[in-house]
């Protein structure tokens, strides 16, 4: 091959890798995340003798008011008929998201629910540096936001939330009835905040109503941190919820997520996994910051799992 021709090879090598990254920044941008899928899964933890429960899983919306495509999903997914609703946090991109969220998920605040706020519930997107993710957190041991006025409307949020009747579990927990279970719950503020403060032990008298009754206790966070998985699972948890991940956000086909913005496996980034025997079900999100909103190989989800008894 002479000196031309290999220039000439090379050169239609560079052009068409150009082509094909500009294509991958358009379907990521432009296409994908606008991909909303409904996912599906069995997670056996309710006493041999329950009937099914049917939880809907949503978190990491990042809504903005005008994101009609996201705001008409929200809305379909009352169509799952779903027993109970878990909302990971991460609801707003804005202050004026607040009324456009209530309105979209009205039907499924009809329903007993419960929820947790994560980072972008407190405090506005910033652009920032996407290559950080890739680099360790820069900030000191000990870090928090609990002194830090809020500058979003979290306080209205959740009131429009508890109002109708979803349980708080901001450092809490609550309890809840679902197809003839009884859920209890316990929660934390955001762990990427450093803001979880596991709340004290179960009070004694509710051991004595688990006596002839579906009881499964499942614990909830918006970042699935390793020390607050771990508390969980101390704690009796049957199922731990979280989102905070995004899925990796951007994934490789036959490889995953690149990160998971905190110290969970990248393997479990998305999905249904287990954490010391627990399962554990981390859903991939509906969104992310307006200053960074893309996916691939990753559409934004909502994640249908039906709760079935322990196999025996």
């Amino acid at each position: 091959m002479t000196g031309r021709s290999t220039r000439r090879t090379l050169g239609a090598g560079i052009a068409l890798a150009g082509v094909a990254a500009a294509g991958a920044h358009v379907w990521a941008r432009r296409i994908e995340v606008h991909r909303y899928t409904v996912r599906r899964a069995e997670v056996p933890v309710l006493p041999v003798t329950a009937s099914p429960v049917r939880l809907l899983h949503i978190s990491d919306i990042h809504l903005l008011p005008d994101d009609e495509r996201k705001l008409a999903f929200l809305r379909s997914l009352a169509d799952l008929q779903p027993d109970v609703v878990v909302d990971t946090g991460d609801n707003i991109a804005g202050p004026w998201s607040v009324t456009a969220l209530a309105d979209a998920i009205a039907p499924l605040l009809s329903r007993p629910g419960a929820f947790v706020m994560g980072s972008n519930d407190m405090y506005a997107p910033s652009p920032k540096n996407p290559l950080r993710y890739f680099l360790p957190d820069p900030r000191p041991e000990g870090y928090t936001t609990a002194a830090r006025p809020l500058d979003l409307p979290t306080p209205a949020l959740a009131r429009v939330l508890s109002e109708h009747g979803w349980v708080d579990l901001t450092n809490r927990r609550g309890e809840s009835t679902a197809a003839g279970a009884t859920i209890r719950w316990v929660g934390v503020d955001d762990p990427h905040l450093e803001r979880d403060e596991m709340p004290g032990p179960e009070a004694p008298p509710a051991a004595d109503r688990d006596l002839g009754a579906a009881v499964v206790r499942i614990g909830v966070a918006h970042a699935p941190y390793r020390r607050v998985l771990d508390a969980f699972v101390q704690d009796g948890a049957d199922l731990i919820l979280a989102g905070h991940t995004h899925g990796g956000q951007l994934r490789v086909p036959g490889f995953g997520a690149l990160v998971t913005n905190c110290d969970l496996p990248r393997r479990q980034a998305r999905g249904l996994s287990a954490w010391r025997g627990v399962p554990l079900h981390v859903s991939g999100g509906l969104g992310a910051s307006p200053y960074s909103n893309y996916r691939f190989a990753n559409p934004p989800e909502a994640t249908l799992l039906t709760l079935t008894p322990r196999r025996v």
